[in-house]
Order: C-alpha cells, then structure tokens, then sequence
C-alpha cells in the first residue's frame, strides 16, 4: 500500500487496483464523548460550520502531524475502508512525507502508520516519489528538477540516480495562499470569510501570472468587520493575484535558490530538459508561467500532479528490489 499523507488530502494506492482512496486530511471529533464523528470528505463539509461540541480538525500541519492520536485514527479509518477489514497480514506501506523533516517527526509518521495497522513501514522523501509518478526518469545519471506544492509545504529538489542532490523545502504552499487571500479580504474589503471559501477564491480566479481570465469576477459572502452583518462583495482575478504575492514570492526564491546551489553538469541537464511541477498547487493558473518568467528555464506541469506523490509510492512498491535506495527511513 502506498500512502501520499499530505496536509490538504490523503491518497491511498494499492498494488495491483492503482489509487483507490482520495480523500481530505480532515476528521471531526465530538469533545464531550471524544471520539471521531467523521472522516475525510464528510468531515472537511463540517470545517466552519459544527456546533460546540463537534470540532473539525486538520491533523496534518506543514506536511507533518501536528495531532499524533487524530492523525493515527485518520489512518486507521483509511487502512480499514481500503481493507474492508479484510487483511491476513499487516501491509507493507510505503509514505511520502516532506524531505525536510526531522528524525522526530519521521519517527511520529512510522509509528501512527503502525498503530493504524501497518506491517513494515517505508518513507520515501515526497519530491522523489513525484519525480517518480511524474515519469521522470529518476534512475538515470541525468539531472531532473521537481516542484512539489503541496497544501503545507513547497519541495523543490534536483534528482539524479534514485537520489536528491539538493533539496530544499519550505513551510509555504496552499494552505499560505488561502491565509493571504483570507487577511486581504479582511484589509481591503473589510469582509471576514473561512478558509473553505478562501480556497474556492483561489481555484475559481486565482492565478499566480497574468492571464486571459484577468476580468473575472467572483460574488465572496462573507462577515462585514463594521456591521457585523453577512454581506457579499465582488472581487477581481488580479486583486486575488495581488493578495497572493508575498508566498508565491517565497517559493520562487526557493526555486531561484536552488537551481543557484546546482552543479554544472546538473544544471545544463535541467535547461534541456526544463523543470517540472507537480502537487496541487501545480493546478494554479499561471504558476509554470511564472516560475519559466522568473528563471528563464521551460516549465511543464505534470500529467496527473495531484496524485504524482501516491502514484510514485505505488510504482516504487511494484519494483520494490530495483526501488530500495529511495527510501529514506524504515521500521519493522
């Protein structure tokens, strides 16, 4: 079984069926008795709208669990629904998680998957299982660069061999451009709104360059901050550009950082063969745009990006011999 255990959605492979379970990241708790109401989809539908008692929570932050005991029920209801409760044997589970994490937090990622029902545990750094899904030829003595946005960390790293020559991860992804959305609503238009409706802003008209869909304009309900009453407003594709600025900024460093740290050879490879995006926020209008503007190298964005990290964990898990020196931690 694969596992592409992000911070927006959880997605599951199985060796033999292909992804067989997408899902958000999210599980709602009834407080007074403690226990989980719901899973996935049902629960994210909750976010901003449960009563007292009932609380919607993301157990995953920036790429790692930020809840231990409600990211390990998350798994177990996924093992389970995937299973049917049908398993002889513990499964051999492979996880992409961030490759900027530390020793603790790949140890907390192990023992939740074990706790869940897992037999051995494999971790696989998430920008090589993309390179991996997006069909890059990651085993060959080439240079390949990928970007891996996810919803709570950025991966770019430059590959060659089965291995990451450089890699640098940061803390900014989509879960940061629906706060600078949230906050520039609240600064400019004076107008409070949640997160889910900054996340349908940032699909329905956000877009990281120019585009031709520059005079859209989307009706945005939300809480008037001087009346206190619902009220809507209209706001502009470029407005929500704008608003997005300051961490689409950040990750481009981050990229312009390390093609700058890159070895000759490496780079001249990366110019031939351009650089690739994967994860959501690879689906932002505009962004390979951008990031080609910006470094003057192509960009092309991933077949499928979504599920490039859990469609690489399941083809590593199908060519497990030949695949062993991806991984970047294990526990029996």
């Amino acid at each position: 079984m694969g596992i592409d255990l992000g911070t927006a959605n959880t997605l599951v492979y199985v060796s033999g069926k292909g992804i067989v379970l997408q899902e958000p990241s999210v599980v709602a708790i009834d407080q007074d008795l403690k226990v989980p109401i719901a899973v996935g989809e049902k629960a994210k539908k909750m976010l901003g709208r449960t009563p007292g008692n009932v609380i919607a929570v993301r157990p995953l932050r920036d790429g790692v669990i930020a809840d231990f005991d409600i990211a390990e029920r998350m798994l177990k209801d996924f093992i389970q629904r995937v299973y049917e409760g049908k398993t002889l044997f513990p499964p051999r589970i492979v996880i992409g998680i961030p490759s900027g994490v530390t020793n603790v937090e790949r140890r907390a990622v192990m023992d939740a998957a074990q706790q869940a029902g897992g037999g051995d545990i494999y971790l696989i750094d998430e920008p090589i299982a993309a390179a991996i899904g997006a069909g890059l030829p990651v085993s060959e003595p080439t240079g390949n660069m990928i970007i891996d946005i996810g919803g709570g960390t950025t991966e770019v790293a430059v590959l060659s061999l089965q291995g990451t020559v450089l890699s640098e991860s940061v803390r900014v992804a989509g879960d940061e451009l629906n706060e600078a959305i949230m906050q520039y609503l609240k600064k400019v238009h004076n107008l409070v709104i949640g997160e889910r409706t900054a996340e349908e802003i940032k699909i329905q008209i956000g877009s990281a360059y120019p585009t031709n869909n520059d005079d859209a304009v989307m009706e945005v309900r939300g809480i008037h901050l001087l009346s206190g009453l619902p009220r809507t407003v209209g706001v502009k594709s470029p407005e929500i550009r704008e608003s997005m600025s300051e961490p689409l900024s950040v990750i481009v460093e981050a990229v312009k950082r390390t093609l700058e740290r890159t070895p000759p050879e490496l780079a001249s490879d990366i110019i031939d063969r351009g650089i690739m995006l994967a994860g959501g926020g690879a689906l932002m209008r505009g962004l390979d745009t951008l990031i080609s503007h910006e470094t003057g190298i192509v960009t092309h964005i991933a077949p499928d990006p979504l599920c490039c990290v859990v469609l690489g964990t399941g083809r590593v898990l199908e060519n497990f011999k030949e695949s062993e020196r991806v991984f970047s931690g294990r526990s029996r």
